[in-house]
């Protein structure tokens, strides 16, 4: 019998980059569900992982205050989500004051349904197809950790705190992270209670789950990521 497999969700930012408006309940632009109504940047994500007949869990984060918390998230996606019985079950949990921590609080959650792996992805990457995640899920079965890696088209120069470029890299071995990064569990919950140590003793801050596993676990393979995965940061990235 397979292992069961849970997805974490991203959706407890702040989107000030946005103009504070709450990016991934924004209506997106083109993309309806089966039934023809339009789906939101949050509905579109999630839709996407509940078409993947592996994932048994869902677990939102959402913003810890009642104005955008997971009312309003239930607001933001279909309603087929939510009948009885529903299949993939979805869970909400309020998120941290970063990232990680968010992802911290989700992956606590989902240890009581015993996953064998989760993804976790940013629920502001409404593109995502189910064969990017399936690709994804695979790697992680087999390595332990995969993510999607997208090749840099332009040269990526270092530079120094005064301004200066102080290195020029090779693109060819460079490239930009996507999500859904996939991962074993528990070793990736465990990983992360490390990482909330580190944080709270040493300041330490890290800027993908990817960066959590690879230094208290071990290495990250990496699949083919997709030019289409785009993630929403400023309102141009919508239309």
């Amino acid at each position: 019998m397979e292992v069961p497999i849970g997805a974490v969700i991203c959706a407890a930012g702040s989107s000030s980059r946005i103009g504070g408006i709450k990016k991934e309940y924004r209506v997106l632009p083109g993309k309806t569900d089966p039934e023809g109504k339009p789906l939101t940047v949050l509905g579109s994500a999630v839709s996407a992982f509940a078409a993947v007949q592996r994932i048994a869990f869902l677990v939102i984060t959402v913003p810890a205050d009642a104005e955008r918390g997971e009312a309003a998230a239930r607001a933001a996606l279909p309603l087929r989500f939510f009948v009885p019985k529903g299949k993939p079950s979805v869970l909400f949990v309020p998120g941290g004051p970063t990232r990680r921590a968010s992802v911290h609080h989700a992956l606590s959650l989902l240890a009581a349904y015993g996953p064998g792996y989760v993804l976790i992805h940013d629920g502001a990457r409404p593109w995502i197809d189910e064969s990017l995640i399936e690709q994804v899920i695979d790697a992680a079965q087999e390595y332990g950790a995969a993510i999607p890696l997208l090749p840099l088209t332009e040269t990526p120069k270092e530079i120094d705190e005064k301004g200066f470029i102080r290195g020029h890299l090779k693109r060819t071995s460079i490239g930009t992270a996507q999500t859904p990064q996939g991962f074993a569990f528990p070793a990736i919950l465990h990983a992360h209670d490390q990482a909330a140590e580190r944080e709270l003793f040493e300041h330490k801050e890290y800027t993908d789950d990817a960066e959590v596993w690879g230094e208290f676990i071990g290495p990250v393979a990496v699949v083919a990521g997709s030019p289409e995965n785009r993630k929403i940061t400023f309102p141009g990235d919508l239309g």
